[in-house]
């Protein structure tokens, strides 16, 4: 297969039957594991908030993600509105929660692409992608005709169907989900969504069969491949040492960003637990945890 991989599915018409068929989990919509059934195609909003049209925030190269993504010319992110998950701590609860942002048009999708493509940007980097899977490959197909030839990151919270996933392989060469939580009633009470632990699993059982571990090119910059992220929370909340163990069970060589960011955001502070930041030994047992899992390829660990 060409890469990107969405090229040669573009040439053969897969890519437009796969859109066919994401539409179609739409119309009913079961594209996240909340499985809401709102009629969003007819203008009904999801339990994420959003209709049938893509909404987006913002778009533009950042060049703080990881350093595999970022290059020389930054990351080309495009940051979409809202969320299936509802985390209480959350950094961006204005677009993930509020669901500030603008909605767009296929062709208007399809031109930010193209316009990250022309800044030098190394990917397209959609954020928070999952509840507008059909919005997003609605426009893929005019920004490839156009010429985008980059490889497509989808950057999500790791909860994530099944069904949806398989119809992007191919799709997307490189995926960034979070693995947030290994205990079911920590996801309920702080993200509100029931079987987190094991629907991410699952989830990124099926990523890792599809596009394996991070492939770099000879800059370093990532062609292929999963990329994980897990935030340390306060308390272990997180459940680090299970989370670290599945992962090096997919793969020793899973890449895996340890992150140190949390913050009281949000709603936070309604949740003593979360009213901290994580202490220098919280996150130093975190990557220790990490390292004595087997995984060899720790992002985010300089200090610990």
């Amino acid at each position: 297969m060409s890469w990107p991989g969405y090229r040669a599915l573009h040439e053969s018409g897969e890519l437009l039957r796969r859109v066919e068929a994401v539409r179609a989990l739409t119309e009913a919509c079961r594209v996240c594991p909340r499985a809401c059934g709102a009629r969003r195609l007819q203008g009904a909003t999801g339990a994420c908030g959003v209709g049938g049209e893509a909404v987006v925030a913002s778009y533009g190269p950042h060049f703080g993600e990881e350093g595999p993504l970022v290059g020389g010319g930054g990351s080309g992110t495009i940051f979409l509105a809202r969320c299936n998950l509802q985390c209480v701590f959350c950094q961006n609860a204005e677009i993930s929660q509020r669901g500030d942002g603008a909605v767009v048009s296929p062709a208007r999708l399809a031109a930010m692409m193209l316009d990250l493509q022309r800044l030098g940007c190394r990917n397209i980097n959609l954020v928070t992608p999952t509840h507008q899977i059909f919005q997003i490959l609605r426009a893929l197909p005019i920004a490839v005709q156009a010429g985008l030839n980059l490889p497509l990151v989808y950057n999500c919270g790791g909860y994530e169907s099944l069904e949806a996933l398989r119809l992007l392989d191919g799709i997307v060469d490189i995926y960034m989900p979070d693995f947030k939580y290994a205990d079911a009633d920590t996801a309920r009470r702080y993200s509100g969504v029931e079987d987190y632990p094991d629907t991410a699993k699952a989830a990124l059982r099926e990523i890792h069969r599809q596009v394996g571990d991070l492939v770099l090119d000879r800059w370093g910059v990532a062609r292929r491949g999963l990329l994980v992220r897990h935030l340390v929370l306060p308390e272990d909340l997180a459940g680090t040492a299970e989370v670290v163990a599945f992962l090096a069970s997919l793969s020793p060589h899973t890449y895996v960003n340890i992150m140190g960011q949390y913050r009281p955001c949000h709603r936070a502070w309604e949740y003593p637990p979360l009213a901290r930041r994580p202490r220098a030994d919280e996150m130093a047992r975190a990557v220790r945890l990490a390292r004595a899992a087997g995984l060899t390829r720790l992002d985010g660990v300089r200090g610990c």
